[in-house]
């Protein structure tokens, strides 16, 4: 419980510089599975959200993490105590919505302050059916979700405090849990789309949407990589037929245990032999497709201040990370991957998380494959990772022997979301 601090209030979206000012506090409670109340003030839409409750150590980059498709399905908590200084805009935007089930924070800014801002946090959150809570004590909550691990939990404004804590309480011990969820075919493009880089392509890659973020797309594009952006639903045959030099597959919610139809075809692309690179989700899917099992997380990593070993190099990255799950892959030496008495051969791990020892990537020595655990992209956080685009780009050239690819037919339509207007391509609808 926590003692109640100045509320913040909504802008008016069409102001040229959002301000906000001050109103009445309306009531709001996040509930915890272990009973667990904290009671602040209604932030963003009134109503209730039920979702696992984990905690975010990003320090900048708030749009980015609400615009995330890998947060569908959970209530996010921003460990920095200050949030909405900046406001929020179109260009900034990951995808095409905002995927969180709800927000937690402690200190709403009262004022937006940024020339990019074209309406408040509170807004946007408001117009995204995203409900919130500030005015809590998030230090506290943190330090719950690190001791006793990542719970379900539930957001209620409005009407829905008509009932009473028990029963909310009732109502958050009643929703599923995180384990055995399935979310991809909820955050997946719904057609394929091409998109094309500025000037001569230099082969094709075909990217898998298990929930992309808009920066992984721009990655490839700005390497002269032209992309076939596929649903997550595609067929080994419909993947096939967009003559890839190279496969990707995003990050994403939810249980890799759960997606065992992306797992089928990701084990088509390795008998393929195609070149593979595999991020977060993509990362967990290459660990199942090869054998090994993949475990939760007791609260899991999410920040962009995540540090990471690069054992071939050694390397320490900062890196930016959204993940529950993780790949059990043995750390030290090389090691026959379990899948049909080692049918894709050795593999090894590459990246390892300094501050638990978690793997966070792994590559395969016997067939042109690699992922990692985390978000090399890095929307809204470090850069460190960058080069890990680069190796695939290094794959594709290599694999068409050094020359560059005609660019086939562009034509007007954007990719799905917002990030659309950051892509530097004319693209279409295949």
């Amino acid at each position: 419980m926590t003692a109640s601090a100045p509320p913040p209030s909504s802008t008016s979206a069409s102001s040229p510089r959002p301000r906000t000012s001050r109103a009445r506090a309306e009531r709001a409670l996040l509930v915890l599975e272990d009973g667990t109340v904290l009671r602040g003030s209604a932030y963003g839409a009134r109503g209730s959200r039920l979702g696992e409750v984990v905690f975010t150590t990003g320090m900048t980059g708030y749009q980015e993490t609400l615009s995330d498709p890998s947060y569908a399905g959970q209530i996010v908590v921003q460990t920095a105590p200050h949030i909405g200084n900046t406001g929020a805009n179109a260009q900034d935007m990951e995808s095409r919505k905002l995927w969180v089930r709800g927000y937690a924070v402690r200190d709403a800014s009262r004022i937006v302050s940024s020339y990019r801002a074209e309406q408040s946090l509170d807004d946007l959150l408001a117009s995204s059916d995203v409900v919130g809570i500030s005015d809590i004590d998030t230090r506290m909550l943190t330090r719950i979700l690190r001791e006793v691990g990542s719970m379900r939990g539930g957001i209620f404004s409005g009407a829905a405090l008509e009932a009473s804590e028990q029963e909310l309480l009732e109502t958050v011990r009643e929703q599923p849990t995180m384990s055995g969820a399935s979310f991809v075919e909820e955050v997946t493009i719904a057609q394929p789309v091409v998109l094309e880089p500025e000037g001569e392509a230099i082969g094709t890659v075909a990217a898998v949407d298990l929930g992309i973020k808009g920066a992984s797309p721009r990655s490839m594009l700005s390497r002269g990589l032209r992309v076939h952006l596929l649903p997550a639903t595609s067929t080994l045959d419909e993947l096939l037929a967009t003559r890839p030099d190279a496969v990707f597959f995003s990050n994403g919610p939810g249980d890799p245990a759960a997606a065992d139809a992306q797992v089928d075809l990701l084990r088509g692309v390795l008998d393929a032999d195609l070149p593979f690179f595999g991020i977060c989700f993509g990362n967990q899917l290459l660990g199942r497709a090869l054998g090994f099992d993949t475990y939760k997380l007791k609260f899991g990593h999410r920040g962009i201040n995540q540090p990471v070993l690069d054992r071939e190099t050694g390397k320490v990255e900062i890196t930016a990370h959204n993940h529950g799950f993780a790949v059990d892959v043995p750390l030290q030496g090389e090691h026959v991957a379990p899948h049909q008495g080692g049918r894709y051969g050795r593999v090894v791990v590459t990246h390892v998380g300094l501050n638990d020892d978690v793997v966070e990537g792994i590559r395969c020595l016997d067939r042109p494959a690699y992922s990692v655990q985390y978000h090399p992209e890095a929307a809204g956080g470090p850069h460190d990772a960058s080069y890990l685009f680069d190796r695939l780009a290094d794959l594709v050239a290599g694999r068409r022997g050094g020359s560059a690819d005609s660019a086939g037919p562009a034509g007007s339509s954007g990719l799905p979301g917002s990030a659309a207007d950051t892509l530097p391509s004319s693209q279409k609808e295949s």
